[in-house]
């Protein structure tokens, strides 16, 4: 996990690095271990007022592909700086109106051990045709918990973040060099 000041730094890098013009407004930059993904706010093409439903959609999928074709060079140039300096992947994702599309980003492998009653849930999402395989399913089940528990993420995080804050200022915190020894003079 993170820190703030990290999320905060790699923020700011992107915010430093990205072309003026690449994106309306940078929305969202998150990170692991393994990935850092970067979304963007790209302009809603120009439509009628009254258009049907599907026009619009088609409309919104049609810039979203615009903008991914358009700036493919631009974003793996920033990528390859930030994957060289930071030590992950990077991803890119662009709201345009209502919607949010994410490109090409890491699925990455977990391990875990599940008991039976665990993987018979798994084996009933498969079944039920709710998921290709067990790690799908897996994946559908942890897709699920985190919508309807953003807030309570949200506290948890926090919760860690100043677990972490304190933890920097315990007793093997490395203290500002002031110029004076540390140890206090031996009398004789």
């Amino acid at each position: 996990m993170i820190t703030p000041e990290q999320q905060e730094k790699l923020r700011g890098w992107f915010a430093g690095r990205l072309p003026d013009d690449l994106f309306e407004a940078l929305s969202e930059v998150t990170a692991d271990r393994e990935e850092i993904t970067v979304i963007g706010r790209i302009p809603e093409p120009r439509l009628a007022a009254g258009l049907p439903a599907a026009e619009r959609e088609a409309a919104v999928e049609g810039r979203i592909q615009e903008f991914r074709e358009r700036t493919r060079e631009t974003r793996i140039e920033v990528a390859r700086e930030a994957e060289h300096r930071f030590r992950r992947k990077v991803s890119w994702g662009v709201e345009c109106g209502a919607e949010r599309a994410l490109f090409t980003h890491v699925a990455a492998p977990v391990m875990t051990r599940l008991r039976q009653p665990e993987r018979q849930v798994l084996d009933t999402l498969v079944a039920a045709g709710v998921a290709r395989s067990r790690s799908d399913a897996l994946a559908w089940c942890v897709r699920l918990v985190r919508r309807h528990t953003d807030d309570w993420l949200g506290e948890l995080r926090d919760s860690l973040a100043q677990v972490q804050r304190v933890r920097d200022r315990g007793p093997d915190a490395v203290l500002p060099d002031t110029g004076e020894d540390d140890e206090a003079p031996e009398r004789e």
